[in-house]
């Protein structure tokens, strides 16, 4: 998801973050129905970059046709035929149980396409994990990298889910090397506890959950408000004492219309990039968007397979 007006040279998190990716192995992924330009430029120009090694599962003929008229040059890619999407998206699935990919990769097909066949109870890539999305946002007011969760997958998440949801983008932060112990932010349209708000009280239930260890490896506060979630001034005249208000750097929204509208205003009103990922499946999950600048698109790429690389490898491969 990307505003992006700035110059195409102009310096980002998204520079470093890609430059990382690139130090490292490709990771083999599956690329499922790329059939557009947009996908499918997106997918090559990721391989010419070194960050992944693309498989192009689809319509061989519709793929060979888009690459074609839009001077796409795939002749190093594999491509394995599926008849439609959602034969595709199965095929993809199916290939990552064969151990020939460690990202799936989503090209031009609908999104509920794809996610049917990776939460698919018979033959899926479900964990015991509650699969959700995240956001990596480039926002260029603000000095850290802003992870937004769940915006995409979960509509109205539950505790349980909402537990889930930080855990992930918890592994996710710290397993790619952006940082040891994250600060979560868990928002609401308020920073105190009230009945009248229940995602106020969730947010207690969190932070008493991460005291009793059932979420790890970040520091979270909340409820929050956006104000004095990110900004050390907004906090400090709430009088808000906390590691993590104003210094946010992963912000955890009440339900999915929240993190939406919140991502989207990033977008467009702060100028941010939005790298965007699913976790808690058997593998990480490249989700973009045709409105995605090719930057956005890469990044995706790039953090997915540095996540890939650091699962594979059990250590960090980027530093703070």
């Amino acid at each position: 998801m990307s505003a992006d007006t700035r110059p195409a040279q102009s310096p980002s998190k998204y520079d470093r973050l890609i430059a990382a990716a690139r130090a490292a192995s490709p990771a083999p992924t599956i690329v499922v129905h790329p059939c557009d330009e947009t996908s499918l430029r997106g997918a090559v120009e990721s391989a010419q970059a070194g960050i992944i090694a693309p498989v192009l599962v689809g319509p061989a003929s519709k793929i060979r046709e888009t690459a074609a008229r839009f001077s796409v040059d795939i002749s190093g890619y594999e491509i394995v035929d599926a008849a439609h999407s959602d034969a595709a998206a199965a095929k993809g699935v199916e290939l990552i149980h064969a151990a020939r990919g460690e990202l799936l990769m989503k090209g031009s097909l609908h999104t509920d396409e794809l996610m049917r066949a990776v939460t698919a109870k018979v033959g899926g890539l479900r964990t015991d994990r509650r699969i959700s999305h995240v956001f990596v946002m480039d926002v260029p007011a603000y000095a850290e990298t802003i992870f937004v969760t769940d915006a995409a997958i979960n509509i109205f998440p539950d505790l349980d889910a909402k537990r889930d949801i930080i855990q992930n983008a918890i592994d996710l932060y710290t397993q790619t090397g952006f940082g040891k112990l994250p600060r979560i932010a868990i928002l609401s349209a308020v920073e105190t506890v009230t009945s009248k708000i229940p995602s106020t009280i969730e947010a207690a239930a969190l932070c008493k959950m991460a005291d009793r260890g059932q979420i790890t490896g970040g520091l979270l506060d909340g409820p929050l408000a956006f104000d004095n979630a990110i900004d050390p001034e907004a906090a400090r005249i709430k009088g808000i004492k906390s590691d993590v208000a104003g210094r946010a750097q992963i912000l955890v929204v009440p339900d999915l219309e929240a993190g939406n509208m919140l991502a989207k205003n990033l977008a467009y009103f702060a100028k941010a990039d939005g790298a965007g990922i699913v976790l808690g499946a058997r593998v990480p999950v490249v989700l973009t968007s045709r409105a995605d600048s090719p930057r956005a698109r890469m990044a995706s790429c790039a953090v997915a397979a540095l996540y890939a690389n650091a699962r594979r490898l059990k250590t960090p491969t980027i530093a703070a």
